[in-house]
């Protein structure tokens, strides 16, 4: 009994601790879950975000995204809008993977 609720714990921890890193950019608004505007400044953003180059790299809700290339294959599906007051979350895209996290973290549950 004791081995089935750590694995179960350890399941559950490793499927919370990815939620929201697979990304797909939808081509239309309705289709997604999230409205993302692109800053072009860190002390703008919600939320930097470093893109990965495979998907067992982004762990964790910390701003490090994979892009896939279905919705199906993702755990959140996201829209680029075109104005800063449309979005649900202000991301600004870092060119390294230590910058990546959370600057406003009221907006965290956006990408559970």
């Amino acid at each position: 009994m004791k081995k089935i609720i750590i694995s179960l714990s350890i399941l559950l921890s490793s499927t919370f601790a990815s939620n929201a890193q697979k990304v797909y950019s939808a081509d239309a608004e309705y289709k997604a879950k999230v409205k993302v505007f692109v800053v072009d400044a860190e002390y703008k953003a919600d939320l930097i975000v470093y893109k990965e180059d495979a998907d067992y790299k982004a762990k964790g809700n910390d701003g490090k995204w994979y892009f896939v290339d279905a919705a199906y294959k993702a755990d959140k599906v996201i829209y680029f809008v075109d104005a800063e007051y449309k979005a649900d979350l202000k991301v600004y895209f870092a060119d390294a993977e230590y910058k990546a996290n959370w600057k406003n973290s009221s907006k965290k549950h956006l990408l559970y």
